[in-house]
């Protein structure tokens, strides 16, 4: 919110913004992991959170007319039958949502519960002649039209009466209010959504759509379905999507839906917006020439490297080591291009493992069943190979298991970067290096005399 003031005087209050209420929320289900994919710099803001009885009237000198009175008074809807939506009236109508979504990647959300309701199958091939099947992957659910009592999405289903209301409240509202934007390009949509209000969400977007502004986008470039994204709301992704909002749209920084779903590790989220398929775009690439894929490997490998330097014993990072991998896992099988490169320096998902040292990641990329998997191996990024990146692990725990995976999946230790350098001219000087060029030199003749066998049969 902005304050119209002379040098000396200061605004009476503070009030939150959609930015100061999901850090609100991060704040309260936060883990210690260190920033990951590198999309999002902002850093937090302290959250001043103003709450006024009715006896105290919101009033705030200097003041712009924005949404910000909405937020006064507003607590965070719990959806048990003793708080009625009765409650929000049109002096406590909502949340206010001002300034940036663009979320400092330090910040992680707590596990949540996987709802029930995924209970159809996808078949995928992939790009890279890879087949798989995962019957966890699609869910059903439906629309709730004006005029219809019941809605499921994403294994639960909207509260009818409370939605009538929210219908009811907006229609109470001033026009220009529900429909139009804030100095900072905030909707009323962007407020529920942040908030995690999902009928009145529901209820804001279909006011919305009337006018063409479901995809309004905020001064970040984060349209409503972005922004529940971030703030892990999959059920409100969901809706958003049933009633047309575009899942391919992106911010500032050319993130889309499933960036952000896979750069924070929302596995919920990424499934609901999968579901939207075949729209989504899975090779979408943001202003980083990423793929969610690369976002996904990366985010994966940051968090894995804080646990290490952890002892494997944080339980937080732990589940959110699973919740990333299961995300690369969902795109993957949904049909994401495993070979894709990464624009800026060539890598692929498998590149970018090795480089890190992520072991979890290496395994499981290698299991994947391609045809042309030593193609995929000796892939080159700007000269480098998976085995060039592996010799350079000087002093990771896992580089001789990394090594010797790739090797047994037919990467090449004769290719030369573009320095002329072989994989084993970059491995480390000492004993342990000794005992590495060895492994490389014994399958690099392994390699020659393979091809020689085969020159002779033909």
């Amino acid at each position: 919110m902005h304050f119209d003031k002379t040098p000396k005087e200061k605004p009476c209050c503070t009030l939150p913004t959609v930015k100061k209420l999901l850090e609100e929320k991060r704040r309260r289900e936060t883990s210690s992991v260190p920033p990951s994919c590198p999309t999002a710099i902002t850093s937090p803001v302290p959250l001043t959170t103003v709450t006024l009885t009715p006896s105290e009237p919101f009033a705030c000198t200097g003041a712009s007319s924005s949404y910000s009175e909405m937020a006064v008074s507003y607590e965070p809807w719990n959806p048990a039958p003793e708080t009625p939506l009765s409650y929000y009236t049109s002096s406590h109508p909502g949340p206010r949502v001002a300034a940036a979504y663009n979320l400092p990647v330090t910040s992680e959300y707590g596990t949540q519960q996987q709802l029930p309701g995924f209970i159809a199958s996808t078949s995928q091939t992939f790009d890279c002649q890879m087949t798989a099947t995962d019957p966890s992957l699609a869910s059903s659910w439906s629309l709730l039209c004006p005029g219809q009592t019941t809605a499921v999405a994403f294994g639960s289903s909207l509260d009818a009466t409370r939605l009538e209301e929210a219908r009811m409240l907006l229609r109470g509202m001033d026009y220009s209010r529900t429909t139009g934007q804030d100095e900072d390009g905030d909707t009323i949509l962007h407020i529920y959504t942040a908030k995690g209000l999902r009928e009145c969400a529901f209820a804001a977007a279909e006011r919305l759509r009337e006018v063409g502004g479901l995809d309004a986008k905020e001064h970040k470039g984060k349209t409503a379905l972005l922004v529940a994204v971030t703030a892990n709301q999959p059920e409100i992704v969901q809706d958003l999507l049933s009633l047309g909002a575009d899942i391919n749209a992106s911010d500032v920084n050319g993130q889309t839906a499933l960036h952000l779903a896979v750069h924070y590790g929302f596995p919920r989220v990424l499934q609901a917006t999968l579901s939207s398929r075949p729209d989504v775009n899975l090779e979408a690439r943001n202003f980083d020439g990423m793929t969610p894929l690369h976002c996904a490997v990366i985010s994966h490998s940051v968090t894995m490297k804080a646990l290490s330097t952890t002892g494997m014993a944080d339980v937080n990072l732990q589940s959110k080591a699973a919740e990333k991998l299961s995300c690369v896992q969902k795109l993957l099988k949904e049909g994401a291009f495993v070979c894709s490169q990464e624009i800026k320096s060539n890598k692929t998902a498998l590149h970018l493992a090795v480089k890190e040292g992520n072991i979890d990641l290496v395994r499981y990329l290698l299991r994947i069943p391609l045809q042309n998997m030593k193609d995929f191996v000796n892939m080159k990024a700007h000269g480098h190979t998976a085995l060039h990146m592996a010799a350079g692990l000087h002093g990771n725990p896992h580089q001789e298991e990394i090594l010797r995976l790739l090797l047994s999946k037919g990467a090449d230790p004769s290719i030369r970067n573009l320095e002329n350098d072989q994989p084993a001219h970059l491995l480390q000087s000492g004993f342990q290096g000794e005992q590495l060029k060895m492994i490389l030199k014994k399958r690099g003749a392994t390699s020659r005399r393979r091809n020689v066998s085969l020159q002779d049969q033909e």
